[in-house]
């Protein structure tokens, strides 16, 4: 009986807690990127004339973060 059991809350966690690290995974990536942008506008605002590299690295940045977003939804999914 307690095998059967084990398994059972073994499955249901994964069922439970692999969609809430998925959600918790996209909106730490959403909120990383708006301060990447939010602090990219304010400082391209400040000095205009460095603009293209302040934009380079925030592109550069916003990948950064995209891509640990993703693998943290293939972890929680493979999970």
């Amino acid at each position: 009986m307690l095998p059967l059991v084990i398994t059972f809350l073994q499955t249901l966690s994964g069922a439970v807690f692999a969609p809430l690290g998925a959600g918790i995974a996209v909106i730490g990536a959403g909120i990383g990127l708006g301060k990447i942008g939010t602090s990219a506008m304010e400082s391209i605002a400040r000095q205009p004339e460095v603009a293209d590299f302040i934009r380079m690295s925030m592109i550069i940045m916003a990948s950064f973060v995209e891509g640990a977003a993703l693998f943290a939804l293939v972890v929680c999914f493979l999970a």
